[in-house]
């Protein structure tokens, strides 16, 4: 049964922002050819939409922007970025911004907040630099953390490449890619249900994490996301369909009663899960990071999920590594509240290894 909400509920494209050499690329050329009644602008850069990327009067119309509009561009800068928690490196994006609208997304900071899907039409050449970089590493002979075997790529840092799947083969095309790269794996978070994709056969080479969270909280945070159920109830499929399924708890919010909760989303899960999906499994802990900036757009659009994102009292500051100035949990707060959750996750899930937890 499907449950996951179709693309086609989330996106109902009115406005196509495009560079003008969009065209010139297949699958800009498809893209296009699949939104035949949108109105087509004309933008010298993605990253220069000031009726767009200016967050100040845009606020009221949030949704209706992540709904209405897409992006097409050209990705300039092919560059893989060292990484040191979900994944060996950063690849060259294949699309920047979301449909949906979690409250706490950090995403949007870097283009002025109002951020609908951008989507990198020159995938051929993203592809080629992967499969450059990736034989630059030879083989990875010194197991870590983040894999055993292979070198692991994020492909999807800035955006749900589940979400992209269903606009175009950007991600499937990525996905097939690393079939054939002999020491890379491929890796990306997700908090939408595209079950499309169980027919990628992806080998065992693409590791999907599943975002998860409390039932109550998602429904209060997690704006335009399949339900945390849904989610759950896909799990075995992706496992079945030859993905590595790993999982995401993120962000974890404090609040009067979020353990018990938390604790219950593990017994859910430790009774739906099967048994190849639990002896695969591992988990990563991300505790909340906020931004001021980010808290007053969100005061204009759901002040109700900042009842429980803005809490100045249990805050402090933290840089983050390009220099923007957040709020996280204070250090002796978050590092009970971190081993609260481990001990949980111990408890409900023994058999899931724990990644990272911060």
């Amino acid at each position: 049964m499907l449950y996951s909400k179709d693309i086609d509920d989330l996106l109902d494209i009115k406005e196509i922002y495009l560079e003008p050499e969009v065209r010139e690329y297949r699958r800009g050329q498809e893209i296009l050819n699949r939104f035949p009644d949108a109105s087509l602008i004309e933008v010298p850069s993605h990253w220069k939409i000031p009726e767009l990327h200016g967050f100040q009067g845009s606020v009221e119309h949030w949704l209706k922007i992540k709904r209405n509009i897409l992006i097409l561009g050209i990705k300039k800068s092919l560059t893989c970025r060292p990484n040191t928690r979900s994944s060996n490196f950063v690849s060259p994006s294949e699309s920047n911004g979301c449909t949906m609208s979690c409250a706490y997304c950090y995403v949007p900071r870097r283009k002025g907040y109002a951020n609908p899907i951008t989507l990198f039409v020159n995938i051929e050449q993203i592809m080629g630099y992967l499969e450059r970089h990736a034989k630059r590493q030879g083989p990875k002979t010194v197991p870590d953390h983040i894999d055993p075997e292979y070198w692991v790529y994020e492909i999807g840092e800035n955006g749900d490449c589940s979400a992209d799947a269903a606009i175009c083969d950007n991600v499937k095309d990525l996905m097939d890619l690393f079939k054939r790269i002999p020491n890379g794996k491929l890796t990306f978070a997700t908090k939408f249900i595209n079950r499309h994709m169980l027919h990628y056969d992806p080998q065992g080479k693409t590791r999907i994490r599943f975002s998860l969270m409390p039932h109550g909280l998602s429904k209060l945070v997690d704006v335009r996301t399949t339900p945390i159920k849904a989610r759950i109830e896909a799990i075995n499929d992706f496992t079945a369909a030859g993905y590595e399924v790993n999982l995401n708890f993120s962000p974890v919010i404090y609040y009067e009663g979020w353990e018990q909760e938390w604790a219950d989303l593990f017994t859910e899960l430790n009774d739906v899960m099967d048994e190849r999906t639990k002896q695969q499994l591992t988990c990563e802990i991300i505790f909340l990071t906020h931004n001021e900036q980010l808290h007053n757009v969100n005061m204009g659009w759901h002040p109700k999920a900042e009842e429980l994102l803005w809490q100045p009292a249990m805050q402090e500051v933290k840089y983050s590594e390009t220099g923007g100035r957040n709020v996280r949990y204070k250090r002796g707060i978050k590092g009970s509240l971190v081993k609260q959750l481990e001990d949980l996750v111990h408890e409900k899930l023994p058999y899931c290894k724990i990644r990272y937890a911060f």
